[in-house]
Parts: C-alpha cells; structure tokens; sequence
C-alpha cells in the first residue's frame, strides 16, 4: 500500500471521526428525547416530553418570544443591511474599505462587551427621557445590529457581480430612481437576502449572552430559560424541544440545497 493510499485512508477516517464527535450527542439527544425520564435512563417509548413542550407555559412563552424576536430582528436586519450593502458597494475605495472595516467589529468583538455596550446604551438612553423597557424593544434593536454584518456579508458579493451601468440603464429606459432599485437591482439580490435572513434569524434565535443582559425580567427566550433551568436541574422537555429545532433547521438546509440543486442544475441545461 503506497503512502497517496495511506494518506487518504487516514483522511477519511479522520472526516468520520469529526462528524462522529459532532453529532453523537446530538443524537443521544434524540434518542432520549423519546422517553419520559427526568435522568438520561430509558424509561420506555412516550411522547410525553413532547407534549409538555406545548403545554408548560413558561417553555410554549419562550419559544413565541424567540421566534417572534428572531423574526422581526432578521426582517430588519436584511432590509438595512441590504441597503448598507448597496451604499457600500457604491462608496470610493478608500470609504469602502473603512466602512466595510467599521461593519465588521459587531462580527469579531467579544459577546460579553457588545452585551454590556449595549446595556449600558439601553440604560443611558432612559435616564434621558426616552421610555424603552428592556424586553421585546431592547431585544429587537440589539439581535438586529449585531446580525446586520453578517447580512452586509452575504449580499456585498452579489452587488459586486453587478453590472456597474445596471442602475443607470434602468434610468434611461424610463424607470424611475426607486423603480429601478426594486425592478432591476433588488431581483438580482434575492439569493444573497435569503441567505442574510438564514443567517440572522439563526444567530438570532441562537444568541443568548447579549439576550441574557438585556432581556429584562419579563421577557425569556429559549436560551435564557435552558440557562435558567439548568441552575436548578435541567428540565427534560427540553431534550424534545432542541429535537425540533434540531429536525426544523435540518430540514430547511435539506430543502435549501434541493432547491438551490435543482436550479443549478436547470441553469446547466440552458446553457
């Protein structure tokens, strides 16, 4: 056995053991998640943790919080971050290159220091007079500047595949300022916009030291009220409950490649 066969060997075996690494927790997750134990002992087949998931009010309240913050963060989060992207890829190189710098910091700074920044924002912003409670408002303004460069990220690379004369010809074939943006200039950017949303409305729901600092006392998350319980023993309804997130995020990268498969494949064929 010569040492290209080797090598290779040992790649392989070494991809297998990373994956296995990865995903057996997840999957012994799973597997208890199927019985109605509050230890990680095997206790039968049930559906009973899944039912509690949508009877306990306090976890069927956390995932409404969550899904609903995630939903309106990220919303916000494409719309301005597409419209940054935009700006960017239209500035002069040395403007570009420092605004594009000044959108990254959100994306390297440490969770801890962008949290408190943002607590002591929320606090310096009420001593002024200005009423926001920590909670839905605080949260929302939060999840969505520090997912905006990563929405920045995903479009940018389409507008640089833009056509630079795309706007101006839409200009001159009678299109007004606004028309051409949503008729000419938005439709080539679709892909990169669902991507961002993908991306922020993930690290939305997934975040929880900039949540923890600044939710406030009546509003919990997901993963504010896992860290909650787990102080106190971990409740096993959230074994079901990361299952369906698990299966839910799965299944939309499954439909998301099909998809993005299937029109590769038909742009192949055209051409």
């Amino acid at each position: 056995m010569n040492k290209k066969k080797v090598s290779k060997i040992f790649a392989k075996a070494f991809i297998y053991l990373v994956i296995v690494l990865l995903y057996l927790p997840i999957m012994v997750m799973v597997v208890y998640s199927f019985t109605n134990s509050n230890t990680m002992t095997w206790n039968g087949f049930s559906f009973a943790l899944y039912q509690r998931v949508f009877v306990d009010p306090g976890i069927s309240s956390a995932i409404r919080n969550t899904l609903v913050i995630a939903l309106v963060s990220s919303t916000l989060a494409t719309v301005i971050g597409t419209l940054t992207a935009y700006g960017i890829g239209y500035m002069r190189r040395p403007f570009k290159k420092a605004v594009g710098a000044m959108g990254q910091i959100t994306i390297v700074n440490s969770d801890v220091v962008t949290a408190v920044a943002f607590m002591l924002f929320f606090i310096t912003i009420r001593s002024i007079g200005i009423p926001i409670n920590d909670g839905y408002a605080t949260l929302i303004i939060a999840h969505t500047v520090i997912t905006i460069p990563y929405v920045v990220l995903s479009v940018s690379p389409k507008i640089r595949r833009l056509n630079p004369n795309l706007y101006e010809a839409g200009l001159d074939l009678g299109a007004g300022p606004l028309n051409t943006v949503f008729r000419v200039i938005l439709p080539q950017l679709v892909s990169g916009m669902v991507s961002g949303f993908a991306l922020a409305f993930t690290l939305s729901l997934d975040d929880f030291v900039i949540t923890q600092f600044n939710k406030g006392t009546s509003v919990n998350t997901i993963s504010t009220l896992i860290y909650a319980s787990a102080s106190k023993g971990l409740e096993p309804a959230f074994r079901a409950l990361s299952t369906i997130i698990f299966v839910t995020i799965l299944l939309a990268l499954v439909a998301f490649n099909a998809i993005k498969y299937r029109r590769d494949k038909i742009k192949s064929k055209k051409h």
